[in-house]
């Protein structure tokens, strides 16, 4: 039996139209799973679309903004109708402000926590209850950083937010448990995409290069192993863990 398959499963991705989200997606649909795909920008969710439906996949484009509440809401409601019930929720959407602490203004931290943590707890929540109300159980999968389990410099309210979403995992992990719902974060080191390939080449991405044990920053297939062991039967007696995926990163002292 492969516990890693995830056939006949239903999932919900968040931050789904570009970089790890989407990525996720991709994987999810590989293994078996039918992904509702959500996001802001819709234009780029009905590319994705078609790239899982050309591989036999089946994905629901659904227009989302994680800091609303009625659209969190209306999301769920519109996934579990055109899919059935929510299997599975990857809470990915996430944003981040690189500025001096001491010129950070009051609106950009709270972008960043309304979207990285306010957002997740939203749809964390409500897809909870869509699990409870249906009595089905699920996995849901935070997608937090290893800058939530340490900190750097510039970047002082993502620090500040994935450190509450993993707090809020292990939270929601205990009160979750006899629901039968998994609450696990996967805490991502730093990985290569579009939007970071050249900072990463550069002399601070050298600089970055020499913490990590490794030697190497992760690719996007780096995270596969991990998320599907989140995802799957194949962590049913985890809840609560954060899983970091860093090159040893956060080994480090």
């Amino acid at each position: 039996m492969n516990r890693f398959d995830l056939t006949g499963k239903n999932a919900l991705i968040t931050g789904a139209s570009s970089g790890l989200g989407r990525h996720f997606a991709q994987v999810l649909s590989a293994a078996g799973a039918r992904v509702a795909v959500a996001a802001r920008r819709t234009e780029r969710l009905a590319q994705l679309q078609s790239e899982i439906e050309t591989h036999g996949g089946r994905a629901l484009p659904i227009e989302l903004d994680v800091c609303d509440a009625v659209s969190v809401r209306a999301a769920v409601t519109c996934a579990e109708t055109e899919l059935g019930p929510i299997h599975l929720l990857v809470n990915n959407a996430g944003i981040a402000n690189s500025k001096p602490v001491l010129e950070l203004a009051e609106e950009d931290w709270d972008r960043v926590m309304d979207t990285n943590l306010k957002g997740a707890w939203l749809v964390a929540q409500e897809t909870a209850r869509h699990m409870v109300r249906l009595g089905h159980g699920g996995s849901i999968v935070n997608v937090a950083s290893i800058l939530g389990l340490r900190g750097t410099g510039q970047v002082a309210s993502y620090c500040a937010a994935k450190a509450g979403l993993i707090n809020l995992t292990r939270a929601m992990a205990t009160e979750l448990a006899r629901e039968d719902i998994r609450v696990n974060a996967l805490a991502p080191g730093y990985v290569i995409t579009d939007i970071n390939r050249d900072f990463l080449k550069s002399k601070a991405g050298e600089a970055l290069l020499r913490r990590v044990p490794q030697r190497r920053f992760a690719e996007l297939a780096d995270l596969d192993g991990p998320l599907l062991l989140l995802a799957s039967d194949a962590s049913r007696y985890m809840t609560g863990t954060v899983v970091a995926v860093d090159g040893g990163q956060s080994a480090i002292v």
